[in-house]
């Protein structure tokens, strides 16, 4: 697995706390691309697994020109194995996919999957959100993905704001995953402040749940089968990639902020597209490798540390936990402390009594996974 951080938006979405920069001026892509490429000849020999997807998140990916996105591709391909890849997604924002991008981006032929974040399809949302695309945009870029030879789209959505969902406009047939999240107010963003000034009104708890239980009314519907909490595909096309991430399969993330792990290790690059770039023209430069010392932090898990992450993606995912993975000294403990949640039918076993058998969250423990998971830290 790889991931790529294109740090880049053309503007803040309100709500968003990932590390991202306003693109300013073509020089300061072209130098993080310069950087993002020393990084991958720095880190070739890493990646032991095979690849086998590619994601380019953000941020947003499709703010960079194909002729970027080209020498990128041209990078990955001369660094690495890419022989065994089968998904390589770009996320992508409404606006930016014009036929003449989408055609050009086909041109690569790289790119299979496009994620698109639509985020909702009432206009008045998304200016709450500070989104730059319309409804009708949103609709427009999935048509145009499809005539352009993409037929692996996922779009996303997010539900929990003030207005309620408007899908009379949209085509769900044109798409094979969606993603549904629930908006959260994090601290520091522009949403957190507006919220405490008084200046946005969101939905409470039990209209967030309604929505979340319409959505998913709406998705089944239409054909798509919840796998994750939050995501929803048509068989065969649940996210290879996000897939990867819930079974804690190692992965190599390039690029500033990007987190790797390696099965025990994580590590995180600086989250600075200056810091990054800089750190990287020095190595250039003095081929020093005390210069890389800025470039990143790493940490090793704990046993326990690896449990928690373990209990936190399963639980998450409707095939669930399967204790046999649980380590010996903490499965007495973990039946004890679910057994509340089996009784308010959050979790059941999938063989009762057996102590090997696979923990499964039901569709209403899945909107508590996170809550739960975290019960059941060590």
């Amino acid at each position: 697995m790889i991931y790529v951080h294109v740090p880049f938006c053309h503007r803040k979405c309100t709500y968003c706390a990932f590390y991202s920069r306003v693109a300013r001026g073509e020089r300061r892509v072209e130098s993080y691309v310069d950087a993002l490429l020393d990084e991958m000849e720095l880190r070739k020999g890493e990646q032991a697994h095979p690849i086998r997807t590619v994601y380019f998140g953000g941020g947003t990916p499709s703010l960079l020109p194909v002729d970027e996105l080209a020498r990128v591709v041209e990078g990955l391909r001369r660094c690495f194995d890419l022989s065994q890849v089968e998904e390589v997604t770009l996320e992508a924002n409404p606006e930016d996919l014009t036929p003449q991008y989408l055609a050009d981006l086909a041109s690569l032929r790289f790119f299979n999957r496009l994620s698109i974040g639509i985020q909702s399809l009432d206009d008045q949302a998304l200016r709450l959100l500070n989104r730059r695309h319309t409804a009708r945009q949103a609709v427009d870029a999935v048509e145009n993905a499809r005539r352009a030879g993409f037929g692996n789209i996922s779009v996303d959505f997010i539900y929990g704001l003030p207005s309620d969902f408007q899908f009379s406009i949209f085509n769900f047939q044109l798409v094979t995953h969606v993603s549904a999240y629930a908006l959260t107010v994090e601290p520091g963003t522009t949403l957190a402040v507006q919220v405490e000034q008084g200046r946005v009104s969101l939905p409470g708890e039990d209209e967030v749940v309604r929505q979340y239980h319409a959505l998913h009314e709406a998705f089944e519907a239409a054909g798509f089968r919840q796998y994750e909490v939050s995501n929803y595909a048509r068989p065969g096309f649940e996210s290879r990639h996000n897939s990867r991430y819930w079974n804690r399969t190692p992965y190599l993330g390039l690029g500033p902020a990007a987190h790797s792990f390696d099965g025990r290790h994580r590590r995180w690059n600086v989250s600075s597209v200056e810091e990054y770039c800089k750190v990287l023209k020095d190595f250039r430069d003095l081929r020093d490798l005390r210069d890389l010392k800025d470039l990143f932090q790493q940490e090793t898990l704990t046993e326990a540390d690896a449990y928690n992450e373990l209990l936190m993606t399963s639980l998450r995912t409707v095939r669930g936990l399967d204790l046999a993975l649980v380590p010996e000294e903490y499965r007495e403990r973990l039946h004890r402390q679910v057994q509340p949640y089996i009784d308010r039918g959050w979790l059941q076993l999938s063989t009762p009594h057996s102590p090997l058998s696979t923990l499964i969250p039901t569709p209403e423990g899945l909107l508590h996974a996170d809550g739960m998971a975290a019960e059941l830290f060590v």
